[in-house]
This record gives C-alpha cells, structure tokens and sequence, in this order.
C-alpha cells in the first residue's frame, strides 16, 4: 500500500489531478512525483520545466529527475 502523501496514478478515463509529464508547461510552478521501484513519491519543493529539463522553482537550481506526472503547486 503507498503512503498516505503518495499520489495515485493517473488512470485513462477518470478526472484525476496528474497529469503525464509530457503535458508539463513551462510557465508555472509545479508539483512532481517521479516512481522510484514500486514506489510514488512526491518532490516536496515546486519546479519548473525548463528546455532539457526541470528546476527547483525557488533557487534555479537544475535538478535530475525523471518524472512520471505532475499537477500545480498547491502550497
């Protein structure tokens, strides 16, 4: 069972709030969950698609991640 704070996979056909990282847009703060194993974790700080890419919102920092969906940053 995934933890409390884990997302749901998106699944077809249902209104859910992820969405694939290939609809990510460039312009806006946003919330990550990469799957690691068998496991969802959110990241706990909002990024930014950039071209190649994603970055910490906050510092510009770029960051190696590969995620699975993403939502708006809600925080």
């Amino acid at each position: 069972m995934p933890a409390p704070d884990a997302p749901e996979r998106p699944r077809a056909g249902v209104g859910e709030t992820w969405k694939g990282v290939a609809t990510a847009p460039f312009d806006r703060d946003l919330e990550l969950a990469v799957i690691e194993g068998n496991a969802i974790h959110k990241l706990i700080f909002p990024c930014r698609r950039i071209l190649g890419g994603w970055m910490k919102a906050g510092t510009a920092e770029r960051i190696l991640v590969q995620p699975t969906h993403w939502r708006a940053w809600g925080k």
